[in-house]
């Protein structure tokens, strides 16, 4: 049980991503998770928070952590204060991105400087 408290933030994070047909297994000090994330960028999320509890290559823990929708890296519902910039710097680590994200989201969007809380943005895949 010490190796699953050792990991629950990413337990946790995976009820607050809504991953589907998850568990979770310990056996001889090893955590076997699985499950799957909507995105690819769900995904990114959950082996990031592993990665900073365990380390680069954790002993302690396996996952296998599948994709549901892989056509897309994620869909971004934009919030109040958010720009193209900020959004691409979130998900590509590059605030230059956003002419991605723009061209992606051409049928909604007609100008990168106006986007509007609640709309679904599509990331495209980096």
């Amino acid at each position: 049980m010490r190796t699953k408290a050792k990991y629950q933030p990413v337990l946790d994070l995976g009820q607050e991503l809504n991953i589907q047909n998850g568990d979770v297994k310990e056996e001889n000090g090893v955590l076997k998770v699985w499950g799957t994330a909507n995105t690819p960028y769900e995904k990114n999320l959950l082996w990031d928070k592993i990665k900073a509890i365990g380390g680069e290559n954790p002993t302690d823990i396996v996952a296998d952590i599948k994709v549901a929708n892989a056509s897309v890296f994620h869909r971004h519902t934009v919030k109040s204060g958010e720009t193209l910039g900020k959004i691409a710097k979130q998900y590509y680590g590059d605030a230059m991105k956003y002419k991605t994200i723009f061209k992606a989201n051409s049928d909604i969007l007609k100008n990168p400087d106006l986007i509007h809380p609640n709309q679904e943005l599509i990331i495209p895949n980096p």
